[in-house]
């Protein structure tokens, strides 16, 4: 387009600029005809044409002289340059315009964030998205403006972010991202080096210099760098460390500067756990050096003993985690970082490092503590599992050294306690707020439908007699859905990890119940079958939830037998006695010595791979396909075994006799061994409502069939009953027809809620009863709602027990 636009204006009329003179004269010669023959006076032909053919010269000058300066201004910017200049590894570049549109971006942002995203709209937490924006704002200000420690959504640590307003008319914005990473121990110490902490480093006889893994010298202190090179300002960063040294035939370490004419030197290194190595196995070291001549004996050669202490303080006065070990594998010192690090601050250090591990890691630990005690000088790190923090493994870094007497093994651990325990808290409370959102929800929506059901199953009891032929079956529909209520208040509870309600039972008389509801799960492709061992022990745990448990591993193996060929299989259920001699025998470091009552639950549904056998409890794991699986089943197994003090393990079994093999599931509650406990006292049921009166009440309920069922209860108790769908409604008829002895609500409603419509009526009418209706928990909704005087019923309720409590409040008269 550029050359099109500048071949117009060539002077020589090369081109398409031929063109443009010709069509010039062509227009002239026309116009002056023209004039000369609607005036038919030559001399103003002439003059006309004089004119025109001045002010065509003035055009083609002026396009002459400006239009190329024009058409380079113009020209488009070419945006593969740009991006080819912000290319940048590491770092993420984008150009935004005034709206917050993507201009251009280099690879790194779009392998971040991909080509649909733009600055400020990153993926961030709340009140790290407010940050960037407040960010973009005040860069469109000011110019510039960054932002730091930016986390993203999952809670992990994100990115660093900067935007610089550019362009000629300050149009554009450039961000530039990059990632947050922990902090760098390195950097830290090598600005100790080379402030106050080594000049008395130096003072106590003790140089020291920071050293990389390829063994090139980062840093070094003001003594480190005068004695290796004379000059104590010298900068020795880029040099490699061991080029400052050198050994004689005994081995003895000496500055290389000073030869055998300086004292010999003991050399020291200590591993550092450097965030800043990328990934690197092998981390910068510590490399300090003592003079060997140090406490010498009468004797003349040094025996170490005396760098102990001194050691001692070094370590000390260091923020790492640090300890010091004998041949043997015995504590000789441990700063308080360390202390802190392994659980025990304020506590003497224990006799042996394996003091300081789980049972399981105690052999491992002593083994490599005496091996770096005992061979070469050396340094690695191995995972430990701390007492203290027994689901958390942590590095333990381990280094041989010489010549400092009893000191032979110096470890190192990084204190990360309270960043554990807050990734654990984190974790725990996302989780735990998610289940507790889907088990309201749940709650909310299937205890609606319960009402329904429970509701017209009592309707048509009142017009069968037991005999009937229809009357067995609603009561079984009704028995049915009970269960099915009693099954979504235990997932509100284990939400909310409420305190069970255990009593003394046997495993076997649980099963019975439960079967004839298996059997229906099961279907008739699959094949169920019971196995009970003898002399079962009773066992102490809430009847209620132990049936959920059994539910969940049926459907669970069924919907694993469904979706392996042809969905035929076989389900066993088998109860076994445990004793605590088989135990023993066992050898388990998790089950504890007793005897058990054991259920197994195995299936032919072709097993777990090996790979997802230790995920399968976790919260929201699931194997089936997306929109078929919520990840709760077996998490709420795993909970409700726990809370009973039981053990659940799952494993794979083969199939014999030519059958396919599967999944088993061995849970093992322990038998009681003391007396029942003693009923509890029954507080007494407030007595049935003798109110008669009747009365007007005002109904407000947003799902049509939990208000049908309702308003046939209280219409069949001999009350008046208004419907509203939802609040505006339930609003409207108080204000037209205000005369009602009672409001009957739910909470959770499309637009208005319950409450909020109970606190408008209450504004009117101040003494209103006021009755709620919902599937939540009555101490949750009573925390939340703040209001006076009112009352609860819980979804999902009978006839009855709606009828019962509308009298009931009536009954108590207005509130004071």
């Amino acid at each position: 387009m550029n050359q099109k636009l500048a071949a117009l204006t060539r002077p020589d009329g090369e081109g398409p600029g031929r063109l443009y003179v010709a069509g010039l004269g062509a227009a002239l010669v026309a116009s002056l005809v023209v004039v000369w023959l609607v005036s038919e006076d030559p001399l103003l032909a002439a003059i006309y044409g004089g004119g025109v053919l001045v002010l065509a010269a003035a055009v083609a000058a002026m396009r002459q002289l400006q239009l190329p300066a024009a058409v380079h201004d113009l020209a488009p910017p070419d945006w593969s340059v740009t991006v080819a200049a912000i290319e940048q590894p590491g770092m993420a570049v984008a150009i935004t315009d005034r709206a917050n549109r993507l201009t251009c971006a280099n690879t790194v942002f779009d392998d971040w964030f991909g080509s649909g995203i733009s600055p400020p709209g990153l993926p961030l937490q709340r009140p790290c998205l407010e940050k960037l924006t407040r960010v973009a704002r005040e860069a469109w200000r000011d110019g510039r403006a960054e932002a730091r420690d930016l986390r993203r959504t999952d809670g992990e640590m994100g990115w660093h972010a900067e935007a610089i307003r550019a362009g000629r008319g300050d149009d554009y914005l450039i961000w530039r991202i990059t990632e947050a990473g922990p902090a760098d121990v390195s950097k830290e110490i090598s600005e100790w080096l080379a402030g106050a902490f080594g000049a008395q480093l130096s003072r106590a006889g003790i140089e020291a210099a920071l050293v990389s893994p390829d063994g090139m010298i980062r840093a070094a202190g003001r003594g480190f760098a005068e004695r290796a090179s004379g000059d104590p300002a010298a900068t020795l960063a880029g040099q490699e460390f061991v080029t400052q040294l050198r050994s004689d035939d005994r081995e003895q370490i000496f500055f290389a500067r000073e030869g055998r004419k300086g004292p010999p030197q003991t050399l020291v290194q200590v591993p550092l756990d450097d965030p800043s190595a990328s990934g690197d196995t092998q981390s910068a070291s510590l490399m300090l050096l003592l003079e060997s001549g140090m406490g010498l004996g009468s004797s003349g050669e040094g025996s170490g003993t005396a760098a102990t202490p001194q050691l001692e303080a070094l370590l000390g006065a260091l923020p790492l985690g640090l300890a010091m070990a004998d041949r043997d594998g015995r504590f000789l010192f441990g700063n308080q970082a360390f202390l802190r690090a392994v659980g025990r601050e304020g506590q003497d250090i224990p006799q042996y490092p394996a003091d300081l591990v789980v049972r399981e890691d105690k052999g491992a630990l002593s083994d490599a503590v005496r091996r770096f005690g005992k061979g070469p000088a050396n340094n690695g790190d191995m995972a430990i599992r701390l007492r203290t923090q027994p689901d958390d493994p942590v590095s333990l870094g381990l280094a041989g050294v010489r010549g400092l007497g009893e000191a032979a093994v110096l470890l190192s651990l990084t204190d990360s306690s309270e960043e554990t325990k807050l990734k654990r808290q984190v974790a725990q409370a996302t989780k735990m707020q998610a289940v507790g959102q889907l088990a309201g929800g749940v709650a909310h929506d299937f205890n609606n439908v319960l009402t329904a059901i429970i509701g017209y199953c009592d309707l048509m009891l009142l017009r069968h007699t037991p005999g009937d032929s229809d009357y067995d079956d609603i009561q079984q529909i009704r028995a049915n859905s009970n269960r099915a209520a009693s099954l979504t208040r235990q997932l509100l509870a284990f939400s909310r990890q409420q305190t069970l309600r255990p009593e003394i039972l046997q495993l076997p008389d649980v099963l019975s119940e439960v079967s004839q509801l298996l059997k229906r799960l099961l279907g008739e492709k699959i094949t169920f079958s019971v196995r009970h061992d003898r002399d079962l022990g009773a066992v102490r745990a809430d009847p209620q939830q132990l049936e959920q448990v059994i539910v969940n591993l049926a459907v669970n193996a069924r919907d694993a037998m469904q979706s392996s060929g042809d969905g035929t299989g076989r389900l066993t259920m088998a109860t076994r006695r445990v004793s605590a001699k088989d135990i023993r025998k066992m050898g388990s470091d998790i089950v504890p010595v007793a005897d058990y009552t054991v259920l197994i639950v195995q299936d032919t549904g072709g097993g777990i791979p090996q790979e997802l056998i230790g995920k399968i409890f976790e919260p929201f794991f699931t194997t089936k396909e997306q929109g078929k699986g919520t990840g709760l089943g077996l998490s709420t197994v795993y909970g409700i075994v726990k809370q009973s003090g039981g053990f659940i393990f799952a494993d794979n079994v083969a199939g014999k006799n030519g059958s396919p093999g599967g999944a088993q599931f061995t849970v093992y509650f322990p038998v009681h061994r003391g007396e029942a406990p003693k009923a509890k006292e029954i507080a007494p049921e407030q007595p049935a409502s003798e109110w008669s009166g009747g009365g007007r009440v005002l109904l407000v309920e947003d799902e049509d069939m939990v208000r049908a069922v309702a308003e046939r209860s209280l219409v069949r108790a001999g009350y008046s009953v208004t419907t509203a769908s939802d609040g505006e409604e339930g609003l409207a008829a108080i204000a037209n027809d205000g005369a009602f002895d009672l409001v009957l609500s739910d909470v959770v409603m499309p637009g208005m809620d319950g409450p909020t419509m109970v606190k408008a009526i209450r504004k009117l009418t101040p003494t209103m009863p006021i009755i709620f209706m919902s599937g939540y928990a009555e101490e949750q909704l009573r925390k939340e709602i703040d209001i006076d005087d009112m009352h609860f019923v819980a979804k999902p309720f009978s006839v009855q027990q709606i009828s019962e409590k509308v009298g009931q409040v009536l009954s108590l008269g207005s509130p004071k």
